[in-house]
């Protein structure tokens, strides 16, 4: 008996050890059960992009709705919208080159980048057929930069809770995980992704720990110098297709969406702004009703028809 006890308490000891020693690899191997479904209902497709292709994952039917992702993210960014929205559209969410599964662009500059956007929608909806594109904070500069490039490629442009503006920063609380396991991790993990990306404490939760940690280490570009500090409302002037923005009530970075919307509407006077109220910077996640609403809402508007 005494053996049996013995050989029980080391298991037991054993699966205390990995639970408190478990580190970011581990978060990152655990894929949540959300994201395998909503992969799977996906059709797949890729398009060239560099040495490699760009990876658009496509949902529903109708008429075509181009969403990207921000920076060290993938297309899991909008998990939470996709049910919703591909009711209404058929969505194209990428991988934005240099992310998740797509392969590093010719070269790291908007040029590049752009372009391979471009040739994606081309070659998913057609030649000379125009979209609607939506670009969440990094990925929407992309997508600025993309419209003044590529025009022949994009309809209307949505923003979402982007940077580039030159308005100030807020504070924001972001530490390194670097060393940590287990609960320090997690709890690392957590004030990160509330120190930033959302404002609420319950918003955090098993997905989004996954994606920060998971898209994160996939990320192999760089898109701070494509963004700060002004990429954004230097492009904007050479944006000529109509112009929509969405901004979280509670943004930490880029505080008091009344500011973004004057920086904006300083270079686009025609802007159509929202407010997500009780949202923060990953606005679409946070609240992904009120976020959907006001999307459909802005891309439902006669004059942008």
């Amino acid at each position: 008996m005494a053996r049996k006890v013995n050989a029980t308490t080391k298991m037991l000891h054993r699966e205390r050890q990995a639970k408190m020693t478990f580190g970011p690899a581990d978060i990152a191997a655990k894929i949540p059960d959300e994201v395998i479904e909503m992969d799977a209902q996906a059709r797949r497709v890729e398009t060239p992009c560099g040495e490699g292709t760009m990876v658009w994952r496509i949902w529903g039917e109708g008429e075509p709705l181009v969403l990207s992702h921000g920076a060290g993210g993938a297309w899991t960014h909008w998990i939470r919208n996709i049910p919703e929205l591909s009711q209404h559209r058929m969505l194209m969410v990428c991988d934005m080159p240099g992310h998740g599964e797509s392969a590093i662009p010719d070269s790291h500059d908007h040029h590049a980048i752009s372009r391979a956007v471009a040739t994606g929608v081309a070659e998913i909806v057609g030649e000379g057929v125009a979209v609607d594109h939506v670009g969440f904070s990094a990925g929407g500069v992309c997508f600025a930069h993309t419209a003044a490039y590529e025009p022949q490629a994009v309809k209307r442009l949505v923003l979402v809770d982007t940077g580039g503006l030159h308005t100030p920063l807020g504070e924001y609380d972001l530490s390194s995980i670097r060393g940590l396991t287990g609960d320090a991790l997690i709890d690392r993990l957590k004030r990160n992704l509330n120190g930033m990306m959302l404002h609420a404490p319950e918003s955090v939760d098993e997905v989004a720990i996954w994606q920060l940690v998971h898209d994160g280490k996939k990320a192999r570009m760089d898109s701070g110098e494509l963004v700060v500090p002004d990429k954004l409302l230097k492009i904007l002037p050479q944006v000529k297709v109509p112009l929509a923005a969405i901004w979280g009530e509670l943004d930490r970075m880029h505080f008091d969406p009344g500011v973004q919307e004057s920086a904006i509407r300083s270079r686009h006077p025609q802007l159509e702004f929202r407010v997500v109220e009780g949202a923060g910077h990953w606005a679409m996640y946070e609240r992904p009703e009120g976020f959907n609403k006001v999307l459909l809402e802005l891309l439902a508007l006669p004059a942008w028809n």
